[in-house]
């Protein structure tokens, strides 16, 4: 095997995986069990934060993204990390891209007016902390050691 692989700090990419399933879940669950919503004029406005919410999300994601390229360092969650990065959303958020997905499936709920989409990204958000999170963060700790540890008592795990 190779070495990247064998430092990774997972080997399934677990978000993408629980994002997606948290929005197939939500539109399938939808629809066998429609969840009751706000009427007007809250659901108007909560139309309106679904799409501020959902682009914030986006715009983090890509932020995020683009940081990690900068760095040249993997975007990928299976594989080890070649630079510790802290600037941009990183800078607030230690996992802003997962924050980002999570404000996204949000979004979409608030846009959709349907709840099941609130309770699927909280419950991706749990999934990711546990599956991908606190692995990335022992991967961290240890290729990166004092620094990391800093990085950890400045900025959030979440925000």
């Amino acid at each position: 095997m190779s070495r990247s692989i064998d430092n990774a700090p997972s080997r399934i990419p677990w978000p993408p995986i629980l994002y997606v399933l948290a929005i197939a879940l939500s539109i399938v669950v939808g629809q066998l069990f429609p969840s009751p919503w706000f009427g007007s004029p809250l659901s108007d406005m909560l139309f309106a934060a679904g799409w501020l919410i959902g682009l914030a999300g986006l715009g983090m994601d890509v932020a995020a993204l683009r940081r990690l390229r900068l760095a040249k360092t993997t975007i990928m969650p299976t594989r080890g990390s070649t630079h510790l990065v802290t600037e941009g959303p990183f800078s607030f958020s230690r996992n802003p891209i997962y924050l980002g997905n999570t404000m996204i499936v949000i979004g979409i709920g608030l846009i959709a007016g349907d709840a099941w989409f609130l309770l699927f990204a909280l419950l991706a958000a749990l999934a990711t902390q546990k599956l991908a999170i606190e692995p990335e963060e022992r991967h961290l700790a240890q290729h990166f050691g004092k620094r990391y540890r800093d990085y950890q008592k400045k900025v959030r795990r979440w925000f």
